[in-house]
């Protein structure tokens, strides 16, 4: 008995040791990034959606409504009010709906943090997300240009506790409080993820999620419902499982429809749908998640056949 428990102590050190430094650094980087955009940009990213006059520039006015949303540095029910204020500015449903799935997929610190998901799972996560933004914006432009996709009412403004009069103070407030939010779900996902590398076999892992698998792939979308709690506390369970097996399309699923029906967002975004929308939403999310996930298995299949 003691034999094994030292067993378990000496390999969760060497996993846990592993994965914080490939990891730490990345959350370090994406904390402080975060932190500095939203005390000394954020103001200004959001003035850019209701001056920018979205609406003349087309198609590239979703594009523009995206990039604006992974920019903000807020949390669901930050950006609601925001939004709700923007609506009354005249900025059309269809660039606030692009603008709000931008900010549920991705902001500053998950992007920082994603990049210790190596190059291309990196890169797949970015223009993934960006698709289901734009996806988003352009279907409620087509289905929803003469009625009303969402319900601004009864929504109070979000608290803004960057209030410090000494912008450094106030960057430094701003960092602590990131830490203290997110730094228990990163701890539990490393954790997690070393426990999971000790005792899960690996073929087994591979043969549910792997590669050409596309079960996998929808398990994966479905998965990330209860599963996702946290952006950082993801990142170290998706290496280990990407490690152990798991298809690049499985993760991609994984991670649109994780944040995207994350309790907390969906809570939020329920205050503004209306029990139909709410589950058109939600139908979106799934399908969208499920085909982005086939499909990247599908064409990175087709390379390595043409490699």
């Amino acid at each position: 008995m003691y034999d094994f428990i030292e067993r378990e102590i000496i390999y969760l050190w060497y996993y846990l040791d592993i994965l914080c430094r490939q990891i730490v650094p990345f959350y370090i980087i994406g904390t402080l990034i975060g932190s500095a955009i939203s005390v000394f940009a954020k103001d200004r990213i959001h003035a850019l959606l209701v001056k920018s006059k979205l609406k003349k520039f087309g198609f590239l006015g979703y594009i523009f409504a995206a990039l604006l949303g992974f920019a903000s540095p807020i949390c669901m029910y930050g950006t609601i009010p925001l939004v709700v204020a923007f609506y009354q500015k005249g900025v059309r449903q269809d660039f606030l709906a692009c603008f709000m799935v931008a900010s549920v997929l991705l902001n500053p610190q998950l992007i920082a943090y994603s990049a210790a998901l190596g190059p291309l799972v990196f890169s797949l996560r970015l223009v993934t997300c960006f698709l289901m933004a734009l996806s988003a914006g352009i279907l409620i432009r087509i289905f929803f240009k003469h009625s009303d996709f969402f319900v601004f009412t009864s929504f109070g403004i979000g608290h803004n506790h960057d209030t410090d009069p000494n912008l450094f103070m106030r960057y430094i407030k701003n960092v602590g409080r990131n830490i203290k939010a997110t730094l228990p779900y990163f701890a539990a996902g490393i954790l997690l993820a070393a426990l999971f590398t000790i005792h899960v076999p690996q073929d087994a892992f591979a043969e549910l999620f792997g590669k050409n698998n596309g079960f996998g792939v929808l398990l994966s979308a479905t998965l990330g419902v209860p599963l996702y709690l946290c952006g950082g506390g993801t990142i170290p369970i998706l290496i280990t499982w990407l490690a152990s097996g798991m298809s690049i399309g499985a993760a991609v699923a994984f991670m649109l429809s994780g944040p995207a029906t994350k309790l907390t967002n969906i809570t939020a975004l329920k205050s503004i749908l209306r029990v139909k929308h709410f589950i058109y939403y939600l139908a979106f999310v799934m399908l969208f998640s499920a085909i982005a996930g086939l499909l990247t298995d599908t064409i990175l299949h087709l390379f390595s056949l043409k490699g």
